[in-house]
This record gives structure tokens, C-alpha cells and sequence, in this order.
């Protein structure tokens, strides 16, 4: 883990300060050559967030530290502060209380998130403007898509801990998105389940060459997926 970072917190009114460490990089890398459901299954198949929040648009994958952002649904006021404290390579994890009524974040949030760095989101919640989130190339992963645009109001908490799709997240934690859905590794377990997830991913990659290799010959016209 890298060295502890200060951040400030808003919740509410009040600012304070908070403490939180960060993945390092070659331990973000190995989660990024491990597909979510072999994370999962390393962690006993806990970890994955609420199936209904995926990727926006196809294709779209993330691997990061997550930074949280708890929000009043319908309430983008905190993302826009978040904005402003981000680290190249965090994804920022928004709890929205899943509302699905306001778009938490569009291609402009996009698009400034992709100045900052900013590795991709995970909301829970609802967005807008898929096509223009794909035309940034920000990976964005969320409940639903709607037009209607958010209130700028708050409260909200920033750095906080977090539930997000019925996982609890930290700051820090590592975050894994892709065609399957969001998974949270715990940064203090993190060595420890990259190393199962790798064990699982060579046991499968074993069995999936075999199936490759039988298959002709039960059916020279099938190729497997």
C-alpha cells in the first residue's frame, strides 16, 4: 500500500480531515489481468455489488482505489467537489441510495473526470448520455440511464465509508469493473485474494484448453467461447 494521503471531508456542513491509503500500482496491475468473477470467487463470493449496476456502455472496464462519495439521491453537488481531490487512477464510488429518477453524473462530468485521471465510476444510481460517456471513454457502471438531470444542493460525504450496491467500500479498496459487473476487494486483503483469484484463473484457463482440445472431436463444427 502506498503511503497514507490527507484528504478533506465534507458531511454536510462540517469539514474535517481523513486518512486513507492507496493500492500500489503492480498490485492494481494484477487485478487488472484477473476477470471479476474469479475475484469473486476468491472471496468466497462475496464482494460483487448489485447485479442491476453495469456498465453503460459495452466494453467499458475499470480497475482502481476507490474514492467514495455518499450523496443525497438525485444530488451531484459531491461529485463535483470529489472532482477537485482525485487521484490519476481512482474511481469514484457513489452511493446515491440507487435512485434511478436523476442522473448522478453525464458526458461533461465525464469528460472532466477523464482530465483528472480518474480511472471510472461505479454508481449507484442513474446516469445520462451513454454515447458521450463512450465517445470520453470512461468506463461508468451505474443502475440505470435517464435524461433528467440531478439537483446541486448536497449533503454529502466524501471519503467516507460507503455501501454501494450492497457491499460496503472504503477508500482505497480495490475496485474491479467489467462485462460481468463491479466487484470491491478490500485493500487489507487485497495481496491475499489476487493470489487466490490467480490460482482460480489458472485452474480455469487448465480446464477451459482441455475443453478446447476435445472439442473437434465431438464436434469439429463447434468452437468454443
Amino acid at each position: 500500500m502506498t503511503d497514507a494521503i490527507l484528504e478533506t471531508v465534507t458531511l454536510g456542513g462540517s469539514t474535517s480531515i481523513h486518512q486513507h491509503q492507496r493500492p500500489e500500482p503492480d498490485l492494481l496491475d494484477r487485478f487488472r489481468h484477473l476477470p471479476s468473477a474469479n475475484i469473486a470467487d476468491a472471496m468466497g463470493r462475496l464482494g460483487a455489488v448489485d447485479a442491476r449496476i453495469k456498465p453503460v456502455w459495452d466494453g467499458a472496464s475499470v480497475v482502481g482505489a476507490a474514492f467514495t462519495v455518499w450523496t443525497r439521491p438525485g444530488d451531484n453537488r459531491g461529485i463535483h467537489e470529489a472532482l477537485a481531490l482525485v487521484a490519476p487512477g481512482d474511481v469514484i464510488v457513489i452511493n446515491g441510495g440507487g435512485d434511478e429518477s436523476r442522473a448522478l453524473i453525464g458526458e461533461l462530468i465525464g469528460g472532466k473526470a477523464r482530465l483528472r485521471g480518474v480511472a471510472g465510476f461505479v454508481i449507484d444510481g442513474a446516469v445520462r448520455d451513454a454515447t458521450g460517456l463512450r465517445e470520453y471513454q470512461m468506463p461508468v457502471f451505474a443502475r440505470s440511464i435517464t435524461p433528467a438531470g440531478p439537483y446541486k444542493d448536497g449533503p454529502h460525504a466524501l471519503l467516507s465509508r460507503i455501501a454501494v450496491g450492497g457491499v460496503v467500500v472504503t477508500p482505497g479498496d480495490v475496485v474491479v469493473g467489467d462485462e460481468d459487473g463491479v466487484v470491491i476487494v478490500p485493500l487489507e486483503h487485497a495481496e491475499t485474494i489476487a493470489a487466490a483469484a490467480e490460482r482460480k484463473q489458472a485452474a480455469e484457463q487448465r480446464t477451459r484448453d482441455q475443453i478446447e482440445a476435445d472439442l473437434p472431436a465431438v464436434d469439429p463444427g463447434v468452437r468454443a467461447r
